[in-house]
């Protein structure tokens, strides 16, 4: 679990696919090295999670300035990474520890999907972003409500439609990777965990005819050998 509020960048060091089907992995399995200065490596062990640009991503070796982290191709489809070169800028966020405070929301890093920057601006010294949304979260977005882009938390200011904006001061620009944002950029995006659990909830009239059309279903049926074996318990 992790708050948003970014501790670090860092640049890819490489971004390979080292591992052999023969040595255990998969041959699309990728390798993400990460190389930062202003991380706390003497905070970060084996196995530890880290927020990439705000995908929760496992570490699996230590340098004395980097990381490595196994991707998979879920994640790769899921999100940025994929475009990731030599060079980029990431943000870095470690987990959150019990003590911590929190001064963002809780972010998961499991992301939800992409998003495009659609337009930038100034306003009052700010950058002023305005993203799209892809369908299946813009419903999840709200005015003064609080959305994960490439890891940093943020409040959201103004929605209209599929579109929402937000302002990002100039320290947040300069000490994440938001100062290199232009038009047209995918970003990756983490809703609310609050608005997924609430629509959930909101469901539970729906599930439960469901629930009930399936028992009606079979209590009529009675129970037989064919339905047994089908559930496992005889053979």
């Amino acid at each position: 679990m992790f708050t948003g509020i970014i501790e670090a960048t860092g640049t890819i060091k490489s971004l390979t696919k080292p591992r052999l089907e023969a040595e255990g992995g998969s041959k699309d399995e990728c390798c993400l090295i990460v190389h930062s200065d202003k991380l706390n490596f003497n905070d970060i062990a084996l196995g530890d999670s880290i927020a990439v640009s705000g995908v929760c991503l496992t570490v699996t070796e230590l340098g004395e300035s980097t990381f490595s982290a196994d991707v998979s191709n879920e994640t790769l489809n899921c999100t940025n990474l994929g475009s990731l070169v030599d060079g980029s800028l990431v943000n870095l966020e470690l987990s959150l520890k019990p003590e911590s405070r929190l001064g963002g929301h809780l972010v998961s890093g499991h992301v939800d999907g992409l998003g495009i920057l659609h337009s930038k601006g100034v306003d009052a010294g700010s950058l002023s972003l305005v993203f799209a949304a892809p369908l299946e979260l813009a419903h999840y977005i709200s005015r003064k409500g609080s959305v994960c882009i490439d890891g940093i938390s943020l409040t959201v200011n103004e929605v209209d439609g599929f579109n929402f904006t937000v302002n990002i001061i100039p320290h947040t620009a300069a000490e994440t990777t938001m100062h290199e944002f232009e038009v047209g950029r995918q970003v990756n995006l983490e809703v609310d965990l609050i608005s997924r659990y609430l629509e959930r909830l909101l469901q539970k009239d729906e599930l439960s005819k469901i629930y009930s059309d399936n028992k009606a279903e079979n209590d009529n049926e009675g129970l037989s050998v064919e339905k047994l074996k089908a559930s496992g318990f005889i053979k």
